[in-house]
């Protein structure tokens, strides 16, 4: 983090996994290319966005059977990201007279398979294209290559993620949709968030907060005014409290139900490094509203609050139930209780008058309820 004489700290972006990959793929081309050469550094189109940056390259070298190995080291930038200092293999070896592509990827130590794809490496779409994208110029027509990632810890850090609940087993994914790691979850970004606020609110007395890009996307989708938009990241309780301060008097709060119930829980810095309780919050409504214990027994062994909702779809197909409806709309208001009353008790008057309303979403991004609060504000941001 970079911080001048009497200003607030600035919080420093960095790059996402991908992106060392590809720095670590590109030196070990062009050590495979041109054996003598010293790599030091490589050159980089970030795809998304749209620039190049230059990354430092900690080794390179030839390995016995003709192909090259380089390695960089992750950089995430003033984030809470457990791959931070990991080092980031690339071997390049040159492709076969079978190889129909000119480059074939593949997912070697540490990079997690996707179990429910074939075991499939988890190299995701952005990963593939930046590969592909960067590596395609070096070579010539009829050259093929093969790349493969290697993450040396990226086993034993993927026992610290959820990857495993989401059919990721194995390793940590190269997962992404830009090569920049915003620094959303550093302290100083805090700053950033709340001075966006106050701004929006000398515009709007109606704000719609967007928990992650998911959010964002999905408030467009729902014809809200994108100018109202704030993204919060996982800083829901501070930003609540400074909108109020800033005179704003409704919040929609918009996001995947796997980060807004904490807010049910009275949970409102959402970051899983600072607390969690997902399938507890869920369990403990499901049990208030009559569902059987074997069934909050199974909401409570969920994996995820994910899973959690795919019993409970389940249930009303083979039971013709209503537990999502019930459960759900009695979660989005409980959501909007606690944040109201996060608001009361951390501001003094004139700030107190704010409502909250709230609307959650699946993984897929289909609305899965909507708070009656949260139904009146998305009918007004129209």
């Amino acid at each position: 983090m970079s911080q001048g004489t009497g200003e607030s700290i600035i919080p420093r972006a960095g790059y996402t996994l991908p992106v060392f990959a590809c720095a670590s793929a590109i030196a070990a081309l062009e050590r495979l290319l041109h054996p003598d050469k010293s790599v030091s550094t490589v050159s980089i189109n970030l795809i998304n966005p749209d620039e190049t940056t230059e990354m430092p390259v900690e080794q390179v070298a030839m390995l016995p059977d003709g192909s090259a190995l380089a390695i960089t080291r992750s950089d995430p930038g003033d984030n809470l990201d457990l791959t931070r200092h990991t080092p980031v293999w690339a071997v390049v070896a040159w492709g076969d007279e079978v190889q129909s592509e000119q480059i074939r990827l593949e997912g070697g130590d540490g990079i997690g398979r996707q179990a429910r794809v074939a075991n499939q490496a988890a190299i995701y779409r952005y990963a593939q294209t930046l590969l592909i994208e960067n590596l395609r110029p070096l070579l010539s027509e009829n050259q093929r290559i093969r790349v493969t990632v290697i993450l040396p810890e990226g086993r034993s850090l993927a026992l610290r993620t959820s990857n495993a609940a989401f059919g990721v087993v194995d390793g940590l994914s190269l997962l992404g949709t830009s090569g920049i790691s915003a620094p959303l979850s550093a302290p100083g970004q805090l700053g950033v968030f709340r001075q966006t606020v106050c701004e929006k609110a000398k515009q709007f007395d109606a704000l719609v907060f967007c928990v992650g890009e998911n959010g964002l996307d999905r408030a467009i989708s729902l014809g809200l005014n994108p100018e109202q938009r704030i993204k919060t990241a996982n800083w829901l309780g501070p930003l609540l409290i400074e909108a109020a301060l800033c005179g704003v008097r409704s919040i929609l709060l918009l996001g995947y139900h796997g980060k807004l119930i904490k807010l049910a829980g009275g949970i409102f810095h959402t970051h899983h490094h600072i607390a969690d309780g997902r399938q507890e919050i869920l369990a403990a409504i499901a049990a208030a509203q009559g569902l059987a214990t074997t069934d909050v027994q199974q909401l409570l062994k969920a994996s995820t609050v994910e899973a959690g909702l795919a019993h409970l779809r389940m249930l009303d197909t083979t039971q013709k139930t209503e537990w999502v409806k019930h459960i759900y709309s009695t979660l989005v208001e409980r959501i909007d209780t606690r944040a109201m009353a996060y608001i009361q008790t951390h501001t003094e008057q004139p700030a107190r008058t704010v409502a909250v309303g709230s609307i959650v979403f699946d993984r897929q991004r289909e609305i899965i309820a909507v708070s009656d609060r949260g139904q009146a504000f998305q009918q007004s941001l129209w």
